[in-house]
């Protein structure tokens, strides 16, 4: 075998032995990852009547598209190659058991009772809730009837793993800062501080800094999340004004009528026009940015 032939098989095989290590570690640091115990001192949180106010955050901020309308569960991804469901969260569900300081935990912190990370729950976009208002989401949740439904299904590709073990993806309790106090109640009106706290829900798919990207961990099938800031390649230009962002958001569809997919709009659509037309206020103060620097 002539001896360029040898050097590269020899390099070759080197190659694909650090990538099976490198794929092995990232297999096993997730495991690792997914079972490490965050330490969040319990908060007190006060029991609330406000079922109103809760209804109305539970389907506007996407908490029906993960555990469906009655709480009972909902798969929001799947396919043959992944399926996530979330788990039952009424009465008799899997948070049957939860005080007031667990629901804290995992809504603002991304933290389980027992310590764990809850690596699909997107609590970055739910710590920022006021105290009156996480209390009032809460305060719905609990009012629902049992539903019957079962506990998280998750079943992820390797890749997804790998990509969570090496640090290229990482759970929201990985991104929250845990020393920020609760969000101060912002007075609600078409401001452009009331559309920030509207806005806080969109991180997790759009990024901290809204300018989106591809989404950590979603299927390799969805496409890019938009630039919400008027930097280069922002969606945002579509929408001068709040009447056409308001139909956008209620019909799931841009102004040429082409749907616009993933976005959960079921959710999404059901915000008051105060609400929307606050968000877009703040979305066009944002810094711009290119488009995918999340």
């Amino acid at each position: 075998m002539k001896s360029w032939i040898k050097r590269s098989l020899m390099a070759l095989a080197g190659l694909v032995l650090a990538v099976a290590a490198v794929a092995a570690y990232g297999f096993w640091n997730s495991e690792r990852l997914m079972n490490r115990r965050i330490e969040i001192p319990p908060y007190k949180l006060a029991d609330s009547t406000d079922l109103d106010r809760g209804r109305y955050l539970f389907e506007t901020r996407g908490c029906a598209e993960c555990h469906g309308a009655n709480g009972g569960g909902k798969a929001f991804v799947d396919t043959p190659e992944m399926r996530v469901k979330g788990p039952d969260i009424s009465a008799g569900g899997a948070v049957k058991a939860y005080a007031n300081e667990d629901w804290d935990r995992i809504l603002r912190h991304g933290v389980k009772p027992d310590g764990r990370p809850a690596f699909i729950m997107p609590s970055e976009d739910y710590n920022r809730l006021t105290d009156a208002d996480l209390a009032a989401l809460v305060a719905y949740i609990k009012s629902l009837p049992a539903a019957g439904g079962s506990g998280l299904e998750a079943r992820l590709p390797p890749p997804v793993r790998i990509f969570y073990g090496l640090g290229l993806i990482k759970d929201a309790a990985a991104k929250i800062d845990h020393a920020l106090p609760p969000q101060k109640p912002v007075p609600e009106g078409l401001t452009v501080e009331h559309g920030a706290y509207i806005a806080a829900t969109c991180m997790g798919c759009h990024g901290e800094h809204y300018s989106g990207g591809k989404v950590p961990g979603g299927p390799p099938d969805w496409p890019a999340a938009a630039n919400l800031t008027p930097g280069e390649g922002s969606a945002m230009v579509r929408y001068p004004d709040a009447a056409r962002f308001i139909a956008m958001m209620r019909s799931g569809q841009r102004p040429d009528g082409t749907k616009i997919l993933v976005m959960p709009f079921e959710s999404f659509g059901k915000l008051n026009d105060q609400d929307l037309g606050a968000l877009r206020l703040y979305l066009a103060s944002l810094p711009p940015r290119p488009a995918g620097q999340r």
